[in-house]
């Protein structure tokens, strides 16, 4: 796919990446990491040990999230600078544009996706 072909999907993940970054922002307070707004979270002695550990995982799952998606929105910029936005990664085929309009930051076909997704249960 040519950068013409491309600049809309460009325009969504743009858009995409500014929301999420403004999210992840607006959840820290700030500019404050997530390391400091859990530590501010967790300092109530009143929670017991189990509440504590649950909700220190639930913060670590939620920062591997943020960060995964982020890398996969850099990821089809990049395709999109390179000249390969649309074609699968695993297998070279063309992504089809419903599920680039529903999934701009998709790296493989429906095919590819499923077989990963097959050997590799979340």
């Amino acid at each position: 796919m040519d950068l013409p072909q491309a600049a809309p999907y460009q325009n969504q993940l743009l858009e995409k990446q500014a929301m999420l970054l403004a999210q992840i922002a607006a959840q820290r307070g700030g500019t404050v990491g997530r390391a400091e707004v859990a530590a501010a979270h967790f300092a109530h002695p009143e929670d017991s040990q189990a509440q504590l550990a649950t909700e220190r995982e639930l913060e670590f799952a939620l920062n591997e999230h943020e960060i995964d998606h982020l890398n996969a929105i850099e990821a089809a910029l990049n395709r999109i600078s390179a000249g390969t936005y649309g074609q699968c990664t695993d297998c070279g085929s063309p992504i089809t544009a419903a599920r680039l309009q529903a999934t701009p930051e998709a790296s493989r076909c429906i095919h590819c996706q499923g077989q990963v997704e097959k050997h590799h249960p979340a």
